[in-house]
């Protein structure tokens, strides 16, 4: 069954697997994605949203239909759009959609269903984060990153 509208977020700022692999799963349950790319604002380490943008509809592009909407709060769209039917999370941001979900009931509109991808892991067996990629220790993929590059 496909979900008519579903939301995803994040900063994607390095565009990795793992990033990959939560707007693949969006596109496969939802016949129209929002994807929620937060401002720069919101986070300071991030590229310019232009440019996070950009990676992002060269990734999507044949997915499906969609639509990307800049946000400045972990909530924004997701607690205020009547019509969203899923939000699909990773493990770590599995408790953000179950508070999204508390605040639209109080909204008075219909909680989410919450789809959680595993967390993608990288050759060492830890999960693919921009965080772990700024730092050097892996690539984008999550292969080890050699002295060299």
């Amino acid at each position: 069954m496909k979900f008519k509208k579903v939301v995803v977020g994040g900063t994607f700022d390095f565009l990795h697997k793992g990033h990959k692999a939560l707007l693949s799963k969006a596109f496969e349950v939802g016949e129209y994605v929002i994807i929620g790319l937060t401002s720069e604002k919101m986070k300071n380490q991030a590229s310019p949203f232009e440019k996070r943008k950009e990676k992002l509809e060269a990734f999507i592009k044949n997915k499906g239909e969609y639509e990307i909407i800049e946000i400045f709060d972990p909530y924004s769209i997701a607690i205020d759009m009547e019509e969203l039917e899923a939000i699909v999370v990773s493990k770590e941001t599995k408790a953000r959609a179950q508070e999204i979900n508390e605040i639209r009931k109080k909204k008075g509109l219909k909680p989410l269903k919450i789809i959680e991808i595993p967390m993608v892991l990288a050759y060492d067996g830890k999960p693919i984060s921009s965080t772990r990629i700024r730092r050097g220790e892996i690539r984008e993929d999550g292969s080890k990153k050699s002295k060299k590059s």
